[in-house]
C-alpha cells in the first residue's frame, strides 16, 4: 500500500528546511530567489510561494517585500536538541558513534526509498551521484555525498526519520567530512566510494529493497573500517617517529 501524497507545498517545505540545514545558513541569511527555488526543486512558483508563506507562519522564515525572503528561527529545524547536542562534539568517538546512528537509520531508510521513492526523490539522489562523479576530494564531492544521503532519508517519507537526521545535518556534514578525508588519503579509493553509492541508487530505483539495505550496510561498515585503519596507521607513524 503506497503512503498518501503530500500537498506539494508540504513537500517544498520540507525541502527549503533540507536546504537551509544543508547548506549551514545562519539566521539574518537570506534565501534564493522564489524563481531559482521553483528551478532547484522543480515545481511551480506558486507552489514554493505557498511553502514559504507555511515557513512564515511557522516563524522560520520572514518575507520582506521587494528586498527578500530571510530565515527568522532555526529553532525548529531541531527539534531533537538533546540528541543533536550529545553528537556535536566532533571528537573520533563521536564520529563512530555517528556512523553507527547512521548505519541503524540510512539502512532502514534505503529500503523504505526503494519502496516508497517517487521520479522526483530519485532525481535528487541522482543529481547527487552525478555532482559526485564530477567532483574530487573537494567541497562539491562533500557536497554531493552529503546530498545523496539526506535525500536518500527523504525518499524513505518516513516523518520521524526525515525529522531527525534534520537536526543532525550540520554533524553529520562534519562527520562525512572527516571519514571522507580518511578513505581519500589513498586516491584509488574515490572510485570505489563513487561505485558504492552508484549501486545504492541502483537498487533504489530498481525497487530492490533487500540489495538496497545490504548495500548501504555494507558502505557505512566500509567506511568505519577504513577510518578505523587509517587512524591506526596515523598513531603508528607517530610511534615509530620517535
Amino acid at each position: 500500500m503506497e503512503p498518501p501524497k503530500k500537498k506539494i507545498y508540504k513537500v517544498i517545505a520540507e525541502q527549503i528546511n533540507q536546504y537551509i540545514l544543508s547548506e549551514n545558513l545562519c539566521i539574518g541569511d537570506r534565501l534564493p530567489p522564489e524563481r531559482e527555488l521553483a528551478i532547484q526543486f522543480n515545481s511551480s512558483r506558486t507552489s514554493v510561494r505557498e511553502a514559504l508563506r507555511k515557513l512564515e507562519i511557522k516563524g522560520i522564515l520572514e518575507i520582506k517585500q521587494g528586498s527578500g525572503t530571510y530565515i527568522k528561527s532555526l529553532d525548529q529545524l531541531h527539534p531533537t536538541e538533546k540528541m543533536t547536542s550529545a553528537v556535536s562534539q566532533a571528537d573520533k568517538t563521536n564520529i563512530y558513534e555517528m556512523l553507527d546512528l547512521r548505519r541503524v537509520l540510512e539502512v532502514e531508510c534505503a529500503g523504505l526509498a526503494s519502496a516508497r521513492a517517487t521520479s522526483q526523490d530519485l532525481a535528487r539522489i541522482r543529481d547527487a551521484l552525478l555532482m559526485m562523479e564530477q567532483s574530487e576530494n573537494d567541497e562539491n564531492g562533500l557536497h554531493g555525498d552529503l546530498i545523496f544521503h539526506l535525500s536518500i532519508v527523504q525518499a524513505s517519507h518516513h516523518s520521524i526519520f526525515i525529522q531527525l537526521i534534520e537536526s543532525l545535518t550540520n554533524h553529520m556534514r562534519e562527520t562525512i567530512k572527516a571519514t571522507r578525508n580518511n578513505r581519500f588519503a589513498d586516491s584509488t579509493r574515490l572510485q570505489e566510494t563513487f561505485y558504492e553509492h552508484r549501486e545504492i541508487y541502483l537498487a533504489i530505483a530498481s525497487g530492490e529493497s533487500k540489495a538496497a539495505k545490504i548495500l548501504m550496510e555494507k558502505h557505512i561498515t566500509q567506511v568505519r573500517k577504513e577510518l578505523t585503519e587509517s587512524l591506526l596507521n596515523q598513531n603508528e607513524s607517530k610511534y615509530y617517529s620517535f
